[in-house]
């Protein structure tokens, strides 16, 4: 990883996760990956390392970092595995960040501590089956009666929403009309609220040991207490949090185009063809060396764009590029990498098979690369 813009304790941290990394969570992403099961023993470490504090203030048990350093640690994270990586990067900016940005004084000091520590964990329910990246046509209600909010409706593709350690899911429900249109609130619901189901987890074709889970609601009553954030604000601020997220995502694909780099430099070294190592046929150093063009651009954007949002200033489409880049770098680099790899590419035991199915993923979550094309294209004022 090139450090020669970051600051020395930026620098430290990088190195610091890397090692976890590669001494922590690499040995054990095989194992999980086959029997799609979440180290709770590895998210634990996690939590004494400081990681799901990382961007919050020392007052709720945060490091006093910021959202670059959160970035530094999922794009680390990434290199090895993808789905530690999602775990922590949805567990902060999807699990603790809305109730950091939107909660009450009393909801912070009730819910921050432990899911700033890795104690808990929380899933953020936007998705439906029928609102995905139209996330305003969400079905979701919650209408209020005797001073509880009755919450009704079915979300999909959350993730962090089934572990051991999962504290809540905050959802975004239709809490009423206001001018014609649709007002829709946020609403944490606990685990172990009668009418909240956790559904079996997902069958999907990478993030094996990522959780994901469908939720259902039926007639699940919380207090009214639960609004997090001003009514019929929820919409609008998921949408800020999801311009955060994408930034972390994009430092996760970087991280996996440049484990998937890594890997096809080591192979093609090792690797003898008619007497020759691959490395040395120029096709195959063409193809590395695109790979690293694009570890490199997509790192660039993240950064950029992790600054931006760090100093207070515009970020939105800037997030959107690094994000669509990023995923893009990913993607193609799992392509190729896999290809350089040969037989043993398609093989699960190979971190590049790996990376192949999980980075697929990365140009949907977060935001479609189609919809990061129209966020680029409005700010140019042509959509």
């Amino acid at each position: 990883m090139d450090h020669a813009n970051l600051t020395d304790d930026e620098r430290e941290l990088a190195r610091m996760v890397r090692d976890f990394a590669d001494e922590v969570v690499a040995p054990q992403a095989y194992e999980a990956d086959r029997t799609k099961t979440l180290s709770m023993s590895v998210v634990a470490q996690m939590g004494e390392l400081g990681l799901f504090g990382l961007p919050f203030p020392e007052e709720y048990g945060g490091q006093g970092g910021d959202y670059f350093a959160l970035c530094l640690a999922i794009e680390a994270l990434g290199r090895v595995d993808q789905s530690v990586a999602i775990t922590l990067e949805a567990g902060v900016s999807l699990g603790a960040m809305p109730v950091f940005r939107f909660g009450t004084d009393a909801q912070k000091e009730e819910l921050l501590p432990d899911l700033l520590a890795g104690r808990a964990l929380a899933g953020f329910g936007l998705t439906e089956p029928e609102a995905g990246s139209d996330a305003g046509a969400t079905r979701t209600t919650a209408k209020l009666d005797g001073g509880e909010w009755v919450v009704n409706g079915a979300k999909q593709f959350i993730t962090n929403s089934g572990t051991p350690i999962t504290r809540f899911v905050t959802v975004t429900a239709v809490t009423g009309e206001a001018n014609g249109r649709k007002e829709i609130s946020t609403i944490v619901v606990p685990h172990g609220t009668p009418g909240f189901t956790v559904e079996p987890a997902y069958d999907k074709v990478g993030w094996h040991a990522s959780d994901t889970h469908p939720l259902t609601f039926v007639d699940a009553r919380v207090p009214e207490a639960n609004l997090l954030g001003e009514r019929g604000r929820g919409f609008a601020n998921f949408l800020h949090i999801l311009d955060e997220g994408r930034i972390a995502i994009a430092a996760l694909s970087t991280g996996a185009a440049e484990g998937c780099l890594e890997a096809a430099i080591d192979y093609s070294k090792k690797r003898t063809v008619f007497g020759d190592p691959l490395a040395t046929r120029q096709s195959i150093q063409f193809m590395i060396a695109r790979m690293q063009l694009r570890v490199h651009n997509a790192r660039l954007a993240w950064h950029h764009a992790a600054r931006l949002r760090d100093a207070g200033k515009p970020f939105k489409t800037e997030a959107a590029i690094a994000k669509l880049t990023a995923s893009d770098a990913a993607m193609d680099n799992a392509r190729d990498a896999t290809q350089i790899f040969g037989g043993n590419g398609f093989m699960n035991e190979y971190p590049v098979a790996r990376h192949y199915r999980d980075s697929k993923i990365l140009e949907i979550g977060e935001g479609t690369s189609e919809v990061q094309l129209l966020v680029i294209a409005r700010a140019l004022g042509v959509a």
